[in-house]
């Protein structure tokens, strides 16, 4: 199991790409299941989760080939991914696949539109709290799916003559369902008559989603508002598309330059998905200024600059267009050094705070009440080992011991390589220090005899 050894102290600089999005491409790459024909995308990024949805894209029967890195179509830089199915009698997505990654549930709706019926094994909770799929069997219900739960599988049917279009709200406790909305926007292309999604999930990663599935020769409109309007289409065609940057990386990387007041150029930066955050940034003290003028306001290469003093703030999490939820823990990273009292309150998963009793083994003063953390800002962070418990949490980990004073060990850094590509070797390119180590290799330490 990997480990990184960070000496912290180090000011970032230099210029450093953002990748295309994981969580646009995972239900991008699940939509290829609804054609016959052959899927290109470009700027995928190469991780973990991803070559765990082209394993089950194989085993439900479309052959994947990943190809050289490159430009292309608005992407530039990133992997290049073509797909097409060779065998739709392969409907089942097993446990073995789904327990490595949750965004396989993505496959039901593709397939039980394609197909006629899928089976994917329940996807179960996760280190940052429970995340139930009840959403997207009430919409794929809506379309006329008859579900049932099968020896831990959902099993979903479509009606004889195919899905047929609905109104289907998909409101739920914490906002919307982004792969919910995914799911039955995916399911409905193929579905007879006009769909309507209600309460659907405004994030950029639908909108994009929805641009793919528009490429294909799907009918959508309101993509990125609250109510989507699908009309049903009786096929769809191949398409060659250029995922999203990342904007949860975008972040990350702003944030790694702030905590160590650096100077950064951030290409590829999608900046009209990151409003509010660049809202909040903007009021620590962070500057992000624009190179040039941008064709694609998604597309945008900023510079990153911060004043000496970063200044406290209070943030809530919320559904797009308010601040990213998966950008948390990086934040409370940085707000552990700022010039006073920030408060964060979590309202999309209240119990994603695993991050605090690791950043307060490093010396930040961190007091937690329910779905908020009150940061009393601190001169400094001391180096200290640490243990990763989910991907941001990795994130802002990592950013911690950036700037920490010493050396910071961060354990079991697999959750991070779910969702950035070699992030270490990037920041070592802009002047970090991060060894990758395994953790049978760290020195073990010297035991003194009792005196």
């Amino acid at each position: 199991m990997d480990t990184f050894v960070i000496n912290g102290g180090r000011r970032l600089s230099g210029r450093v790409r953002v990748n295309g999005s994981k969580n646009a491409a995972l239900p991008v790459c699940a939509a290829a299941l609804l054609t016959d024909g052959e899927v290109t995308l470009r700027d995928v990024p190469d991780l973990a989760d991803l070559r765990n949805m082209y394993r089950l894209l194989g085993e439900l029967g479309c052959e994947v080939v990943r190809g050289e890195r490159g430009g292309g179509s608005g992407g530039g830089g990133g992997g290049v991914v073509k797909t097409g199915a060779r065998d739709q009698a392969l409907c089942h997505a097993r446990y073995e696949v789904v327990k490595t990654m949750r965004a396989s549930i993505c496959t039901l709706g593709p397939l039980v539109a394609k197909r006629g019926h899928g089976r994917v094994s329940m996807p179960g909770g996760c280190a940052i709290g429970d995340r139930p799929v009840d959403l997207h069997l009430r919409g794929l219900a809506a379309l006329g799916c008859e579900i049932t739960l099968e020896a831990g599988d959902i099993v979903a049917r479509a009606p004889k003559g195919g899905l047929r279009g609905a109104t289907v709200f998909l409101g739920g406790p914490f906002g919307s369902t982004v792969l919910g909305t995914a799911n039955v926007m995916s399911a409905a292309v193929l579905a007879r008559g006009t769909t309507v999604i209600e309460s659907a999930a405004c994030e950029p990663e639908i909108v994009d989603l929805a641009r793919m599935l528009s490429g294909m020769g799907a009918k959508i409109s309101g993509a990125g508002s609250p109510r989507l309007v699908i009309e049903g289409v009786k096929e769809l065609s191949g398409v060659e598309h250029a995922v999203m940057p990342d904007r949860i990386e975008a972040g990350t990387l702003i944030l790694a330059s702030a905590i160590t007041n650096g100077e950064v150029t951030v290409e590829n930066c999608p900046v009209d998905s990151l409003l509010a955050a660049l809202d909040r940034f903007s009021a620590m003290g962070i500057g992000v200024s624009a190179e040039g003028q941008a064709k694609d306001p998604n597309r945008v290469t900023v510079r990153v600059t911060c004043e000496r003093v970063i200044r406290p703030v209070e943030v809530t999490t919320q559904p797009h267009p308010g601040f990213p939820t998966d950008l948390q823990a990086q934040l409370m990273s940085v707000l552990t050094l700022a010039d006073g009292n920030s408060v964060i309150t979590e309202r999309i998963f209240p119990e994603r705070f695993l991050h605090v009793a690791e950043l307060s083994r490093m010396g930040a003063r961190l007091f937690r009440q329910g779905p908020t953390v009150i940061v009393s800002g601190v001169k400094e962070l001391i180096g200290a080992p640490v243990m990763a418990s989910d991907l941001r949490a990795s994130a802002g980990l990592v950013l911690a011991g950036l700037a920490a004073r010493g050396t910071t060990t961060v354990h079991r850094v697999y959750h991070l390589d779910r969702g950035y590509e070699q992030l270490e070797a990037r920041l070592n390119a802009l002047g970090a220090d991060i060894r990758r180590v395994d953790d049978e290799n760290l020195a073990k330490p010297t035991v003194s005899g009792e005196g």
